[in-house]
């Protein structure tokens, strides 16, 4: 891979959302454990390796992260807030997935290193399995509800743990979008 085509890889990356995917088309294993390998190399500080992943890839696995989400939503949204509408997705995108797998932190037990070094290395794990999701025509995105964020006991979590998110994967079909970007000059200073 030369500069240009780990550029415009980078550029081709979006988030495609559950109501773009196939449902019912699943994301083989061999694919899922390819992207799981990719996010293994992302840079970690002292080698830690916080990240931890679990896969929801049976139909039955995802229906119980769907059952959860909604019950999550009905539970903790206040009445006059409630959409029928929300509560239904949340519980039927897991379903439309190909699979989705929970992002888990794993701290270094003796926290030998800040917090946020270990969060930013999950969050690069995340953007190689992004990456490969892109290369392989995978619609993907990383989801980060309060249900998500408070799934310690639903995902069976040791102490030094915590979800940040779940990263949906499906087939899809939708046109292509364009990126958007503002100029990085307007974000850059040069000393």
């Amino acid at each position: 891979m030369n500069l240009n085509s780990i550029s415009e890889l980078i550029r081709r990356r979006r988030a495609v959302f559950p109501k773009f995917y196939l449902a019912g088309k699943p994301v083989e294993r061999a694919l899922i454990e390819q992207l799981l390998e990719n996010a293994n190399w992302a840079p970690t500080h002292k080698l830690t390796e916080p990240w931890r992943f679990q896969v929801f890839h049976s139909e039955e696995s995802r229906r119980r992260l769907g059952e959860y989400l909604a019950e999550y939503y009905r539970k903790n949204t206040p009445e006059a807030l409630f959409s029928e509408e929300k509560w239904k997705k949340s519980g039927e995108n897991p379903l439309r997935s190909g699979a989705v797998i929970a992002i888990v932190l794993h701290r270094d037990p003796l926290e030998s290193i800040p917090e946020f070094e270990e969060i930013a290395a999950v969050a690069m794990a995340v953007q190689n399995m992004w990456l490969t999701c892109t290369e392989a025509g995978l619609g993907c995105y990383w989801s980060t509800p309060k249900a998500a964020l408070e799934a310690d006991a639903f995902l069976g979590l040791s102490p030094g743990e915590r979800c940040l998110g779940f990263f949906y994967m499906g087939w899809y079909d939708m046109p292509e979008i364009p990126g958007k970007r503002k100029p990085v000059s307007d974000k850059t200073r040069w000393l």
